[in-house]
Parts: structure tokens; sequence; C-alpha cells
């Protein structure tokens, strides 16, 4: 089996060696903790519960800053207290981080004028400057990546089990949001938040309990030497876990049903997802569902649909039609970024505000159609006031981007188009 989307440096010393190291090294993450997950998606798949899933498109070393990882947190719990009072039930928050070092590329090579170098794979497998020595697939990279996850994870946890994540400090966060004029239309749906924290708080709410969030780290298990070396045997059960993240999906371009990447998922206890294009047919979800949900375990399967705005409302209800009549319980997510990306009049890869709610729009219509379950939001954004995807209240245009569009990769919503999104997904869950 010859997996797709790998480096070129099997079979050299320094890959043996790098392997090696990886496999004697402690855990990122802990089977309890995945396996907490796991019940927890099982009550999205039942309704009872959303998946927030959100994080950079590719982390890069040098952005895994405490600032940085600070600013990608705290967006992401204000994104989910908004979601929490507007789903009027629990939020599983879930970051791209602390292991989205690989991006899958549609070519091996990159041309610029007369000079042609390896694609820039993410960090994890070579550099994004152009020049041979950046763009050589280099080993040790996976070891950066594991030290890198390590401390992103680290951080991450003083952050939300450190006070950090208090429920009265969030809010007061999406205050500060509220105070520019141009998302005065979401007024309303924050003074209600408001006054329930309050009413919580006369009433002599335990606030100990809303003063820590569980937080997971999710990825694409996409290197399948880095996932492979960090499988371990969980000591209470004898069971495989690859403890490189709680959750691990596989994408479009790597979901094929006799693949290795979907072969080495099969094989592992983590919940994981796939993403589902609209090239997907429903017997292309029903086979999925058999090889990597085959016991049919509440919470283990995720499919992360990214359709396009503009197709969203045809493809997307033949999928998951099918699934429902097999009587299968996943956890349907959307995927608003992947499907809306174009080139903008000055040449940056950008997508549109509207166009990415839109498609959330056409999600949650299919769902309610149907009468099954939109368990999930999955998108790229950061914590940061980057300017790279267009629109929004107060909108991001296109001659911002020189000075602020930043990502190696995909364009991300910002911090303010973020939590916009968050605002009219709740009044979407309100409505429901």
């Amino acid at each position: 089996m010859n997996p797709k989307q790998q480096p070129s440096w099997a079979g050299t010393p320094e890959h043996a060696r790098v392997l090696s190291e990886l496999g004697t090294l402690p855990p990122l993450v802990f089977a309890g903790e995945v396996d907490v997950l796991k019940s927890r998606l099982a009550a999205a798949a039942r309704g009872e519960a959303f998946l927030l899933q959100g994080g950079d498109c590719a982390e890069t070393f040098s952005a895994a800053t405490a600032d940085r990882i600070q600013a990608r947190v705290k967006t992401i719990l204000q994104m989910a207290v908004v979601l929490t009072y507007g789903a009027q039930m629990p939020v599983i928050k879930m970051g791209r981080m602390a292991g989205q070092f690989a991006k899958p590329r549609s070519s091996d090579v990159e041309t610029r004028g007369d000079v042609t170098l390896p694609a820039f794979r993410g960090d994890i497998v070579n550099g994004y400057d152009f020049t041979p020595e950046s763009r050589a697939h280099n080993p040790q990279r996976m070891i950066t990546a594991y030290n890198t996850s390590a401390s992103t994870l680290n951080l991450i946890r003083a952050f939300t089990q450190g006070g950090f994540a208090d429920l009265r400090s969030v809010h007061s966060w999406n205050q500060g949001f509220m105070a520019n004029p141009a998302y005065h239309e979401y007024e309303q749906l924050a003074g209600e938040i408001d006054r329930a924290v309050h009413f919580m708080e006369a009433c002599g709410a335990d606030f100990e309990a809303l003063k820590r969030a569980e937080f997971y780290a999710a990825h694409e298990a996409l290197l399948l030497d880095y996932e492979r070396a960090l499988t371990r045997t969980d000591s209470r059960t004898g069971l495989p876990y690859d403890t490189s993240g709680h959750f691990l999906w596989i994408g479009e371009r790597t979901r094929e049903l006799d693949g290795a990447h979907v072969d080495f998922l099969s094989k592992v206890k983590n919940p994981i997802g796939v993403k589902l294009g609209p090239t997907t047919t429903g017997q292309d979800a029903i086979d999925l569902i058999n090889k990597l949900d085959p016991e049919r375990e509440p919470g283990r399967l995720t499919f992360i649909t990214r359709m396009g705005a503009g197709k969203i409302r045809e493809a997307l209800p033949p999928i998951v039609q099918a699934v429902r009549d097999t009587g299968a319980q996943v956890v349907w997510v959307t995927d608003p970024m992947h499907g809306n990306t174009i080139t903008s009049k000055n040449g940056y890869k950008t997508r549109r505000f509207e166009d990415v709610l839109d498609e959330v729009r056409g999600f949650f219509e299919v769902h309610r159609s149907l009468g099954t379950v939109p368990g999930g939001l999955h998108v790229e954004m950061t914590g940061d006031d980057v300017a790279e995807c267009l629109g929004g209240s107060d909108p991001v245009v296109e001659e911002q981007f020189d000075s602020l569009y930043e990502t190696v990769v995909d364009p991300r919503l910002n911090h303010a188009q973020s939590l916009e999104l968050a605002f009219l997904v709740a009044e979407g869950l309100a409505r429901r």
C-alpha cells in the first residue's frame, strides 16, 4: 500500500533514527481523555451537545508562542459561550492545534519563474521559504513538531484548568467585541447571555465548576510516519490509541476506502473524522462507516462536510439520507471554509464571509428537512486581527491583504469574524 501525500524521506538513516526516537517519547494525550471525548461526541450525535472545532489551517513552529496560543484558545472559548447559550446544550471545545503541521498539496512541486522546488507540505515536513535548503524534506522536523505540540498542550491545559476559562471572564471578553458599533445587531443575544450570567451569580451558582473547561486537540492524520510512531497500547485495555491528539481526521484527498489513511485510523480507538466533499455519494459514506465504525460505537465517527455554499443544498441531502436510513449514528459537522476558496483580484487565496455563512445555513436547512442532527461546526480561524477572508459586519477588504495576510496555506477567519459567525450560528441553534 503506497500512502498518498507522504514525504520522500523513507529509507534514510535519519528517518529511521527519528522514528525510533518518537517511539520512545511519552504520549501527548492520554487514552482516558480520548475516551471522555468519545462520550461527549456520542452526545453530539444524539443532539445533546454541539461540537466547535477551530484553529489554524496549518500551524507553524514560529507561531507557537504563548500570546498566539492564548488568542486562539480565547477566541474558541468566546465562540463556545455564545453557541452554548444559543444551543442550550454543552459545546465540545476542540482546537485544530498541537499537531496541525502537515498539509496535503495538489502538486508535489512548486515553480516560480524558472525554478522548481518541492511543494511546502507544512512545518513538520519542510520549510516555507522558497530555497532548496528550506524545501528539502527533513524528518528531524517530526521531533520539532512533537516538542511544539507538547508545549502547546501544556499551555492549553494551564489556560483551561487554571481560571482563564472562567465563564464570567469569557463573557466579559464578548462584551468588548460588542462595543464595536458594527456588531449592534447581536446586542439582543449578547444582552440575554449577560442576564443569564448575572442570574446565575445572584442565585449563588457554583462558579467553581465553571472556572475550567474541557478542551481537546485535533488535527488531520496526514503524515502517517508521525501518527504510527505515536501510537501506544493502553495499559488499561491493551487497545491501540494514536496519542498525537484526541481527535484525528482523514482529508478529502486521502479517504479512499483501500487507502493507507483509512486503514490506519480503522485500527486505533480514537474518535475520528472524515472530510466529505461534493463528489461523495451516499454509498461512499456507508462504506466508510462499515470500514471505520463496524461496531457502530457511539461517538466513534464524525463526518465533516465541505461542499461549498453553491452545492451543499443539493449534494448533502442524499448522503445524509443514505446514512440515516442505515440507522448509523454519526456526528454531522459542517466545514464551511474549504469549499468556498477563491482568488482575490490582487492574487490572494481568500474566502467570502457571506459564502461561509451561507454554507452553514444550508447545512442546518438540510438537517432540518431530513429530521437529522446538525452536530457541529469546523472552521479555520485565528485569534489574531488578520485580513484573509473578505467581508463581515466590520468588513475585511482586498486592500488590507498586503499588510495583514499572514497564513502560509489557507485563509482564516480573524478574531472578529469568528465571533460574528458564532453569534449567527447561535441564532440558528436557538431557532432549532
